[in-house]
């Protein structure tokens, strides 16, 4: 921490934003330190660290310092973490909140995630090194180095011809995923063909391994862009995105599922084409509870067996509830596995749709050894 220095937290000339981080504490080495909570901002010249509570507390570590950067991951009850690695304080640095330290590194430590970008762009800004190309005033160097001098002809032609080298590589390397991506759907559509012809003309069965080809191109087209804490924050503006994004995705799937949908069949489907970025259980009941909030198609219900399912805002119990009704007039007796079969939805929800439907009178139940099954109420419809 003897590197940190007080800071106004504002920039200098030719200084710009890159990245900010909230809930990220600070760690001398492997000791902790008093500055646990606070906003960490990289700029193109240095790190600041501003306190939650008190925002006069400003820390403030110059980039010319950082040697380089690891990653340590998260783990049980602990968060992840960025060790800067650092060269020793130069003998002129300006007060700070430690005039020594046992260590050549910091942590930052990450509570609300985010270390990922803030890794990348960290890295970023140590290979280009932007704080040294800032032009300085006549007999001012910066970074206390020797004098310099503002670039001539030669150096401004040198700057862009390496911006153009840069931007080259980028095109280049845009262009050769767009290459990938387009052969992977050539033959995507080509296998699609052979299946949709072989299906219309009715010859013969498809291959299993067309089928599993197939699959394999189906499961892989997920959610293209799916909201993460990395790219949309923490709190409300997080959980809000990913309402929206969940209503676009399942409104469908939910649709031809019969209007309602199991949350564990909702965490599968959602988890399965988010790919990579998987949702852990909370973050997708949170989500789900801004739903009816931000007046969606779709919205979370409890029944009172403790269900949850999502379900169409359009969705209409008493459809329902007489749906149920005539099945089980027309078919005699019914268990809730062979109301699960004939309406193609799952046995849990089958089993919803007879007890809300016997609420109401619809049904009855006779609960034996062999199981629950239901008939129809005489009781009200042959008096």
């Amino acid at each position: 921490m003897d590197r940190f220095e007080w800071s106004e937290g504002g920039f200098d000339t030719g200084e710009s934003l890159v990245l900010k981080q909230s809930g990220v504490a600070l760690y001398d080495g492997e000791d902790k330190t008093s500055f646990m909570a606070g906003t960490l901002t990289l700029t193109t010249h240095k790190l600041l660290w501003m306190d939650h509570r008190k925002r006069s507390s400003i820390l403030g570590l110059p980039l010319g310092l950082v040697t380089h950067l690891d990653k340590q991951a998260s783990g049980f009850a602990k968060s992840a973490k960025i060790i800067v690695y650092l060269n020793p304080s130069p003998a002129n640095k300006p007060a700070g909140p430690s005039q020594r330290s046992a260590y050549n590194y910091i942590r930052l430590s990450f509570r609300e995630s985010g270390e990922r970008e803030f890794y990348r762009c960290f890295m970023e800004e140590l290979k280009e090194k932007r704080w040294e190309q800032t032009l300085a005033p006549p007999g001012v160097s910066p970074a206390g180095q020797g004098p310099r001098h503002r670039p001539g002809i030669v150096g401004i032609e040198r700057s862009i011809q390496q911006k153009q080298k840069a931007t080259d590589k980028n095109i280049s390397k845009a262009f050769e995923d767009l290459g990938k991506l387009m052969e992977k759907a050539k033959d995507m559509v080509a296998l699609s063909k052979t299946i949709a012809t072989k299906i219309k003309e009715k010859q013969g069965e498809i291959s299993e391994d067309e089928t599993v080809r197939f699959k394999s191109y189906l499961l892989s087209m997920g959610i293209p862009d799916p909201v993460t804490k990395e790219t949309h924050g923490t709190g409300d503006k997080y959980y809000t995105e990913l309402a929206k994004q969940l209503s676009s995705v399942l409104e469908q799937p939910i649709q031809e599922c019969g209007g309602m949908m199991t949350m564990s069949d909702v965490y599968c489907r959602v988890n399965r084409a988010r790919g990579m970025e998987l949702l852990s259980p909370e973050d997708l009941i949170n989500a789900c509870e801004m739903l009816e909030v931000l007046n969606l198609p779709v919205r979370l219900r409890t029944f009172d067996s403790g269900v949850m399912v999502l379900q169409l805002q359009s969705h209409s119990e008493e459809e329902v509830i007489e749906g149920t009704r005539q099945m089980t007039e027309e078919k005699t007796c019914l268990t809730s596995e062979d109301l699960a079969q004939i309406m193609g939805i799952s046995v849990i929800l089958a089993k919803e749709r007879f007890l809300l439907t016997e609420k109401v009178g619809g049904v009855c139940r006779d609960e034996t050894v062999e199981g629950l099954k239901f008939y129809p109420n005489f009781f009200l419809t042959k008096t």
